[in-house]
């Protein structure tokens, strides 16, 4: 069994494995070249394509996993939400859902699966050409943050939208939550029958809420999704922006607790108790002086203190400004420092 998986277990490993958020991506020269020729759709709907890109950070860095390249909000597509990529705003939505009628008219397809299969092709053929076996992560966005793209329409600071439907009509907000977790149940379960080893579940804009809305709106919807994967398949359950919600998050399902930098990991991982824990350096760090990113580097895994169950990453993915020296410095830092 790999470090990384190890760790997901909460078991002894003979180095604190990492892996990154966004390591493949924008800050590589070789993506950028592929990305000025395809069309980001295009990339993560061309399976031969997607594959390459998930394999270029594996074979640049001595990285303990790698994640399947794809993006969240593939998975509206089926249920009939339309959405475009802009290079200046991001993913936008052509219809958002604000109402009762157009959120009761939302139902999954039979075919998911099937309208989906690209994906798992790309999962099939990376672990194909996967260098040293390394585990292969699958993933998709929480119910929530998907909600919230598809209620704002793109992305937000204050989530008008979405507070005033879970407000206001909490039956809707309801229905909408509960078909978006069965259609993530089924997407992971894509994953996992195409080869992923491990799974990401990111909730990237649940911090906006309060603990208690988190209860009422968003927990039940979590737990209703992990109990439906299977629990050989660890999945790590991602927050940010609310470290108040971890604890929550935790009781809500997943096997490892992804943290950003806001914290300390240490005290954070004291307070949450028994469970594997990912993070947690600010990604702002690779950008700055070689050996202060070091000296941070060093803070995390001394936070953690050697403990089973620590896996290495960012509090966020990598900034497309990153140098890839630094990605590589911070990666051997970390086999070198927390060699057992």
């Amino acid at each position: 069994m790999s470090e990384f998986l190890r760790a997901c277990r909460c078991e002894a490993t003979r180095w604190t494995p990492i892996w990154l958020m966004r390591q493949a991506g924008r800050y590589q020269q070789e993506y950028r070249e592929l990305r000025a020729r395809v069309g980001f759709l295009e990339l993560c709907k061309t399976p031969e394509l997607a594959a390459e890109v998930t394999l270029l950070p594996v074979k640049q860095f001595e990285l303990d996993a790698a994640i399947v390249f794809a993006d969240i909000l593939l998975v509206l597509e089926p249920l009939g939400i339309g959405f475009e990529f802009t290079d200046s705003e991001g993913p936008q939505l052509r219809r958002p859902l604000r109402d009762t009628r157009r959120i009761a008219e939302l139902h999954l397809p039979e075919d998911l699966e099937d309208r989906l299969a690209y994906v798992g092709e790309t999962i099939r053929l990376t672990c194909r050409e996967l260098p040293r076996a390394l585990p292969l992560i699958g993933f998709a966005g929480a119910p929530f943050t998907l909600a919230s793209y598809v209620v704002e329409g793109g992305g937000s600071r204050h989530y008008m939208h979405t507070k005033k439907l879970m407000y206001s009509d909490p039956g809707a907000w309801h229905a909408l939550m509960a078909r978006l977790t069965e259609a993530v149940a089924r997407y992971l379960k894509l994953q996992v029958a195409a080869g992923a080893s491990a799974l990401q579940v990111f909730d990237s804009w649940v911090g906006c809420l309060s603990p208690a809305d988190y209860v009422s709106h968003v927990k039940p919807h979590m737990q209703a999704l992990f109990s439906q994967l299977d629990p050989g398949v660890p999945v790590i359950h991602f927050g940010t922006g609310n470290p108040a919600l971890y604890p929550l998050m935790k009781e809500a399902g997943g096997d490892v607790i992804g943290i950003d930098w806001r914290v300390d990991l240490g005290v954070q991982w004291k307070a949450l108790g028994e469970t594997a824990i990912m993070g947690n350096l600010d990604p702002g760090r690779l950008l700055g002086h070689r050996e202060q990113l070091l000296a941070a580097t060093r803070k995390v895994l001394a936070s953690a203190a050697q403990r089973p169950g620590h896996i290495f990453n960012l509090g966020h993915g990598i900034l497309p400004q990153t140098p890839v020296d630094q990605v590589k410095a911070l990666v051997d830092s970390v086999h070198e420092e927390s060699a057992r």
